[in-house]
């Protein structure tokens, strides 16, 4: 990325509306972080990228794709909606894009699902980022695919207030 956050184009849909190319991109810069950075083998291709209510969140600079986050609706992943597959490409790192994917992934399943909370399983080392985004640990720590993760929830901001 050239620091200039404004040409990003950020796409939010359904594997239709973002289409083949959002989809393949999305799949392989997954693989970048996840399979080849992080050396995780591990099936990524696990049929929910083009299950009924599903959003990619895409982030491009011109044709690249840059980062992505995958949005699953309530009862797919969890009782509550679920943000997962959050990744930023390598070359993008360091410049808030990161806390921008979550900003708007966030919003998306708010906008989405206006009544659940949001779940996501997060790579522990994680765990502080995610807090920052108003996500709390419910879960004990476990191992997926060799790595330590714990589940977080986000609990709705207009629930919170009605406790």
């Amino acid at each position: 990325m050239s620091g200039d956050r404004a040409v990003l184009r950020w796409q939010c849909g359904s594997a239709e509306e973002v289409g083949l190319t959002g989809v393949y991109a999305a799949l392989q810069l997954r693989a970048e972080v996840f399979v080849v950075e992080q050396r995780c083998a591990y099936a990524d291709v696990d049929g929910r990228d083009l299950a009924k209510g599903v959003r990619h969140l895409l982030a491009w600079q011109e044709a690249t794709l840059v980062a992505c986050a995958r949005l699953l609706p309530p009862g797919l992943a969890f009782d509550s909606a679920a943000i997962g597959r959050v990744a930023v490409a390598f070359s993008a790192r360091g410049q808030g894009l990161a806390h921008a994917l979550m900003y708007r992934a966030i919003e998306q399943c708010e906008l989405a699902w206006s009544d659940a909370d949001i779940m996501l399983g997060a790579q522990a080392h994680l765990q502080r980022f995610y807090a920052a985004h108003g996500f709390a640990p419910c879960s004990e720590p476990y191992l997926e695919d060799g790595i330590p993760h714990i589940d977080m929830r986000r609990v709705r901001q207009d629930k919170e207030r009605r406790l």
